[in-house]
């Protein structure tokens, strides 16, 4: 199995980053893979994607098993977001190059994701943001890592598509180094306030919104 890193939450999530060291074939080895994830799956043409994503699934598999409960797959809703089958629980996944990371809460929507810290941010990244966090990350490549990094995870937890990261996601300020921030769902018909942990590992950063 991939060299493995559980992230501390709380008894109602869990979440694990892998370090992927395995090729496909070995991590299909006992991996429950439902009709509509294989034709997903053989939409991937890239090697390195394909194991990306099959990482992810032995990383939820794992946090399911790990409750002692068999695990059945997975099926997408018509947003994208991933399921799982027969159980009540939320997941969410996540991966980039030689990581894959998934996250697991018993009773609430959760949205994790993963990012390496690239220059690319600084160009990218403020189109996304409101003007008070334009302001606040003050063009700095870490906070707005930060921010991307947090409003990817936003996105995921709430699962559809009718949202914009500029208009609709809002992360409150926070203090550099933080690893927990606050988080905003705000719609016309809905809002969430959220927390989001942010951890340094991995490629570079990992945010986990519930």
């Amino acid at each position: 199995m991939p060299l493995s890193t559980n992230l501390p939450l709380n008894d109602e999530c869990m979440a694990v980053l892998w370090t992927i060291t395995e090729d496909e074939p070995m991590l299909r080895t006992n991996l429950t893979i439902t009709t509509s994830e294989l034709e997903e799956l053989e939409t991937i043409r890239h090697p390195a994607q394909r194991v990306e994503w099959l990482a992810c699934r032995v990383a939820i598999r794992d946090l399911v098993e790990a409750q002692g409960v068999p695990y059945q797959g997975l099926v997408k809703d018509e947003y994208g977001k991933p399921h799982l089958i027969n159980l009540p629980w939320h997941v969410s996944l996540s991966h980039t190059t030689g990581w894959g990371a998934a996250v697991l809460h018993r009773s609430r929507p959760v949205g994790i994701d993963i990012e390496p810290v690239r220059d690319q941010f600084t160009r990218v990244v403020p189109r996304v943001l409101s003007e008070a966090e334009i302001s606040h990350a003050a063009g700095e490549a870490g906070r707005l890592a930060v921010y991307w990094c947090a409003k990817e995870a936003l996105y995921k937890l709430y699962g559809k598509r009718q949202l914009t990261f500029r208009e609709h996601l809002h992360v409150e300020p926070f203090a550099d180094g933080a690893d927990q921030l606050i988080g905003h769902v705000r719609l016309p018909d809905h809002e969430a306030q959220l927390t989001i942990r942010c951890f340094n590992t991995g490629p570079g950063l990992l945010a986990i919104a519930y």
